[in-house]
């Protein structure tokens, strides 16, 4: 069927050309699009078994017997590169790992970054920030070190990384009696798109809600250590060592975000938006229970003073030194319903028994103002 199809292609091409010298603009207008359909095609009757997958074409000894053309099928090597490249593409990520086992030459191309970077994005995009990325850079390092002082080679992990991934494998076709070799680079997206899958590598994240929802945590946003299970496709939180050191399971992809800033836990943020706020704006401000917790990211909306006649055509909290902070989720007369900060000489302000507020943040983006409010609690805190 393929070579009928590429046969007709080039019968078509030919007799274009007879007619009229075809230029290399027709070339660059027909080329994608046919090379695209075509692996569109290879795609849906790879899957249905009609195409093997060859590492090597058989080369005929000499005064060998021409071997069956009409049984004879076709190797994706035998493809066409754009072709090959195509179909790869169209790949899931247990479809390009199981492609990769099959021979030293789809192995490079199947471990490439722009191959992954599309499943990475796709997934892990929404969780993984830059504090994650410098993690997975630092757990390199590391294990790079350790191998070095323990005098190990590092030749074997692709296929401990093959062998850790969560999917079902089908079976491995590979040459006779050749070993399985390793180049894929340790550094590789491929590489952290398995560790992160297989839940060995714990990333830095932040978890909405913390402790299943907990009442004393409610719109809170804090630090955690996060592993995948991709068998429940859950996440496992490690929260501070400083405080109340727990485990939390089963979290859904929901309840994550990447941290918003790069300020650690521990560390009061540079708040640079106080001089903007006004009433209705919304915002996050750090809260810890005293000096020795972390701190966690709480939501608020930006209130009235009141000396304020909370007129939007005269309102005038804009240009006053203190900015009152609402949080509603709490009743009226709550001690946690309100507090009050100085835009010009803010710092960590509070006490023992109130807590102590940090840093600010104002909220820009309507996806992250929607999210807080999916998280709204249906009855009013205590």
């Amino acid at each position: 069927m393929l070579f009928f199809l590429i046969s007709c292609f080039s019968v078509i091409l030919l007799s274009k050309s007879l007619a009229k010298p075809l230029m290399k603009s027709d070339w660059r207008l027909l080329s994608p699009w046919f090379w695209r359909e075509l692996s569109s095609f290879l795609v849906s009757w790879f899957q249905k078994g009609g195409l093997v997958i060859r590492p090597l074409k058989q080369k005929m000894s000499f005064g060998s017997k021409p071997a069956n053309t009409e049984k004879e099928k076709i190797s994706l090597l035998d493809l066409p590169d754009l072709t090959l490249e195509c179909i790869l593409e169209k790949l899931s990520p247990a479809g390009l790992c199981n492609m990769a086992g099959v021979c030293s030459s789809l192995r490079d191309r199947c471990t490439s970054d722009h191959l992954w970077e599309k499943h990475m994005k796709q997934k892990w995009g929404r969780v993984i920030g830059d504090v994650a990325k410098r993690e997975w850079q630092w757990h390199l390092v590391s294990r790079q070190r350790s191998s070095l002082m323990n005098n190990k080679k590092q030749t074997g992990f692709f296929w401990s990384l093959y062998s850790c991934w969560p999917f079902s494998w089908s079976e491995r076709k590979t040459e006779s009696n050749t070993e399985p070799r390793s180049s894929l680079p340790v550094d590789s997206i491929m590489a952290w798109y398995v560790s992160l899958e297989s839940g060995k590598f714990w990333f830095p994240a932040q978890v909405y809600n913390r402790e299943n929802g907990h009442v004393g945590f409610m719109l809170s946003c804090y630090d955690a250590q996060l592993s995948y299970d991709s068998r429940t496709d859950t996440f496992r939180a490690r929260y501070s060592p400083h405080g109340r050191r727990m485990v939390e399971e089963n979290i859904s992809w929901e309840r994550l975000r990447a941290p918003a800033v790069d300020t650690p836990s521990h560390v009061l943020h540079n708040s640079d938006c106080l001089h903007d706020l006004k009433p209705g704006d919304h915002i996050e401000i750090q809260w810890r229970r005293n000096k020795e917790f972390p701190y966690g990211w709480w939501y608020g909306v930006v209130g009235h003073l009141e000396s304020c006649g909370r007129n939007e055509h005269h309102c005038l909290c804009l240009y006053k030194d203190t900015v009152v902070l609402e949080f509603n989720q709490y009743p009226t007369g709550s001690r946690w319903r309100q507090t009050m900060i100085n835009r010009k000489d803010h710092r960590e302000v509070g006490n023992e028994a109130d807590g102590f507020y940090g840093g600010i943040r104002k909220i820009y983006k309507e996806e992250e103002i929607s999210m807080w409010k999916s998280l709204w609690p249906r009855h009013a805190l205590e």
